[in-house]
């Protein structure tokens, strides 16, 4: 069974990596595209981080974008705390040189990585007036930004991204064609709901999924999966030994 891994494209690239380096076969099939936007509001947030005491990123791409931005004079302010709602985001934080000691994120044991989490390790602090900046992309949750309001925050946001349907290469699409054809020989991974609104666009065509796999990374997901049609759904933690525990045990999976 070969694994199609739908993030977007730099993140699909190195987990298609690591999935051969453990002698499984995966395909990248980004269904988000991730493209800038205007780079000054990012650089006018960063000549605004000393006044703020903590800044949420999103996700992976939106450190790489928000760094990307950094006017040349600028450094993340010693005292200025940031938080991720997982490890990949982290390890984003860590690679763009935040200090580690200044990160704040959901729980390694944690069932599922996503802003619920993240709360449980900031909401014993006291957040009255204090000033938080969302960096993330276009749309998204905003469950976190009311929690943190609730609690007497000012809460900012800046777009450091925008998502979108992708534009398939000739290869892509044949990894598509393939899936659709022989939909018992692939396991979907989806990280993102969006993801699979993007395939319904990208193979309107395509209509009886009850033969597909998926395996998503949070209930979330897994309901839209279900939702979608697919005939067989897991769901598991987004932490990497999880997944691969999942992914093992799905490409195992025997049809009757």
């Amino acid at each position: 069974m070969r694994v199609l891994v739908t993030r977007p494209a730099a993140q699909a690239r190195d987990w298609v990596e690591r999935l051969h380096a453990e002698g499984i076969d995966a395909a990248a099939l980004p269904l988000i595209e991730i493209a800038g936007v205007d780079g000054a509001p990012l650089q006018a947030a960063w000549r605004g981080l000393e006044g703020l005491a903590l800044v949420m990123f999103v996700s992976p791409n939106a450190v790489a974008h928000f760094f990307a931005a950094r006017p040349a004079d600028a450094a993340w302010p010693q005292a200025l705390l940031a938080a991720s709602p997982g490890p990949a985001t982290t390890q984003a934080l860590l690679g763009a040189g935040v200090p580690p000691a200044r990160i704040v994120e959901s729980a390694a044991d944690a069932l599922q990585f996503d802003s619920e989490a993240l709360w449980l390790r900031l909401q014993g602090r006291d957040w009255r007036g204090a000033r938080v900046l969302f960096v993330r992309g276009d749309g998204g949750r905003d469950w976190l930004a009311e929690r943190l309001r609730d609690a007497g925050a000012r809460v900012e946001q800046v777009s450091a991204y925008r998502r979108g349907v992708p534009s398939l290469d000739e290869d892509a699409r044949r990894v598509l064609q393939a899936a659709i054809a022989a939909p018992r020989a692939h396991l979907w991974w989806f990280s993102s709901a969006q993801a699979i609104d993007h395939l319904a666009a990208l193979a309107p065509a395509a209509s009886d999924w009850g033969a597909a796999r998926a395996l998503a990374t949070h209930p979330r997901i897994a309901e839209r999966a279900r939702q979608f049609g697919f005939g067989a759904v897991e769901s598991c933690s987004a932490a990497a030994d999880a997944v691969l525990a999942a992914i093992r045990r799905s490409i195992q999976f025997d049809e009757p």
